[in-house]
C-alpha cells in the first residue's frame, strides 16, 4: 500500500469519526434543548405543540454542536487537562460556554442588522440578560458532556466505551 492509497482511507476514516462525534454532541444536546423547550412551553401553560419551538432548539443543538467541534479543533480550553477530571471537564463547560455566548452575541448582531438596524441600534437592542441566562444553562448542560469527554479522553475510547456502553458485569 502506497502513501497515496492511505490518504483516502485516512480522509474517510476521519470523516466518519467527525460525524460520529458531531451525532453524539448534537444528540446530547438535542435531547436537553428538546426537554427545555417542553419545559418552558408548560411552565408558559402552552399545552399546544408548537413543532416550530422543536425546530429551533434542534437547529441550536446543530449550530452549538458545531461550536463545540470547532473549538476542540482549535484546541480551546485544554488549559487544565492534567489536572483532575473533573476540573477540566468545568473548566471546558465554562470556556466553550462563553464561546458559546460569543457566538449568540454575534448571531443576535447579524439579525438585527439584516431587519434594517444599524451597528449601535443593534447592539443596543440586544438581550443580554437572556443571552446570560441561556448561557448558564448551557454551562450547567455542558458540565456532564464535558465529564464523559474527558472521561473518554483520558481513558482512551475503547475503554471508555466497554465500561459505558458493556452489557458485561464486572466484579462479580
Amino acid at each position: 500500500m502506497t502513501t497515496e492509497d492511505s490518504a483516502p482511507s485516512s480522509r474517510k476514516q476521519k470523516i466518519k469519526h467527525e460525524m460520529k462525534e458531531l451525532l453524539i454532541i448534537f444528540s446530547y444536546l438535542a435531547f436537553f434543548f428538546c426537554a427545555l423547550t417542553t419545559y418552558s412551553m408548560l411552565l408558559l401553560n402552552e399545552y399546544h405543540v408548537k413543532y416550530w419551538n422543536y425546530a429551533f432548539a434542534l437547529i441550536n443543538a446543530l449550530v452549538i454542536t458545531k461550536v463545540i467541534m470547532i473549538g476542540e479543533y482549535a484546541k480551546v480550553g485544554r488549559k487544565y487537562e492534567s489536572s483532575a477530571v473533573i476540573f477540566s471537564a468545568i473548566w471546558k463547560a465554562f470556556v466553550f460556554s462563553w464561546l458559546v455566548f460569543g457566538f449568540h452575541v454575534v448571531e443576535e448582531q447579524i439579525k438585527r442588522l439584516i431587519h434594517g438596524a444599524d451597528v449601535a441600534r443593534a447592539s443596543a437592542d440586544i438581550r443580554f440578560d437572556e443571552l446570560a441566562g441561556r448561557t448558564i444553562v448551557i454551562f450547567c448542560t455542558f458540565i456532564p458532556l464535558f465529564v464523559f469527554r474527558e472521561f473518554r479522553r483520558v481513558m482512551g475510547e475503547e475503554e471508555f466505551r466497554a465500561i459505558v456502553f458493556s452489557t458485561k458485569q464486572t466484579g462479580k
